[in-house]
């Protein structure tokens, strides 16, 4: 099983499918540039890491020190400089310097980790994020795509590339031919699911696998990139980069009964839950099940980028896609 993404959509799937009998793998993105990930670009001169470390946190297994994975998850709310770092993070980093190879690091840590898959990085170029809107305006970069200006925020996104071509990483083509199933989201479906498709050879992969391919919906819609976005509007966009037909399976959740209280907090951020008008489609089937975390998330002091409040519940989620096999 393949699960492409980023981010906390990647955990929460993968937390999830790890305690089943998989061989399971993961590719990133490779393209954040926020928050953490930009002192690790910008300063450290590496490629952004905190995506690759999300998903070793979500398969390290239950033999690997509880307190290894509070520490790598652990972001620093003091000190001049490293204030919103984590330190899984930083321990890479000088894993690297050690090493002289961030591949390197990255295999040592999941070794650390005692990590139950295959993490692979989608390219390993540093390659940034371009978005061209429908009012013919261009940002460059995957923070600035994450969170917009306010104006530019209601426009749809038009064309998604990167600067400059990536190469793609084989394992991650090669993962994906012997793949029995594809999972496609959750997260953001630019900066997280569709990020990874434009790199070469991505999408001709997935199209060509025989896997069959599931896209799990979001539960709520995302301001700057699915902005008033329907469940069929995620699907379309989806379609653009691999094509008519490609999807087979599209996982909604049924319900979105969230707290008031919630959902104002996600309006003020432009946001609503996707409304589902796939109805009985003939090119590939909806799965309608309650998928959802009755849990609540809060973001740590630290952190100075915006988070989901609401998420996928990595055990229903998981026992879905089982289901499929």
């Amino acid at each position: 099983m393949v699960v492409i993404g980023g981010g906390t959509g990647a955990y929460t799937a993968l937390s999830g499918l790890k305690n089943y009998p998989l061989k399971l793998s993961v590719i990133i993105t490779m393209m954040d540039s926020g928050g953490s990930n930009r002192v690790i670009r910008d300063e450290f001169g590496l490629l952004p890491t905190s995506d690759i470390r999300q998903c070793m946190v979500a398969l390290a297994s239950e033999k690997s020190h509880e307190l290894l994975r509070q520490l790598f998850t652990y972001r620093y709310n003091a000190g001049t400089g490293i204030t919103g770092m984590t330190f899984g993070n930083l321990f890479m980093a000088a894993l690297t310097d050690i090493h002289g190879s961030q591949e390197v690091a990255i295999e040592k840590t999941c070794e650390m980790l005692d990590v139950q898959g295959e993490i692979l990085p989608v390219t390993y170029d540093n390659v940034q994020l371009i978005a061209r809107y429908e009012n013919g305006r261009q940002v460059l970069g995957e923070h600035y795509i994450d969170e917009p200006d306010p104006e530019l925020g209601k426009y749809k996104i038009i064309e998604l590339e990167l600067i400059p071509q990536a190469k793609v990483n084989p394992k991650a083509i090669k993962a994906l031919m012997q793949a029995d199933l594809i999972i496609l989201g959750p997260g953001d479906l630019y900066t997280s699911v569709i990020c990874n498709l434009i790199v070469k050879g991505i999408s001709d992969a997935i199209t060509k696998s025989k896997a069959k391919k599931v896209y799990v919906l979001n539960l709520m819609t995302k301001f700057g990139q699915t902005h008033g976005f329907s469940a069929s509007d995620h699907i379309e966009t989806l379609e653009k980069y691999l094509g008519k037909g490609a999807i087979d399976i599209c996982l909604v959740n049924r319900g979105n009964s969230y707290p008031k209280s919630i959902l104002e907090k996600y309006e003020e951020e432009g946001a609503i839950p996707v409304k589902d008008d796939l109805g009985n489609p003939t090119s590939f089937r909806v799965i309608r099940k309650s998928l959802d975390s009755d849990k609540v998330f809060e973001k740590v002091r630290s952190d100075n980028l915006k988070r989901s409040l609401i998420r996928h519940d990595p055990k229903k989620l998981a026992r879905t896609i089982i289901s499929l096999l």
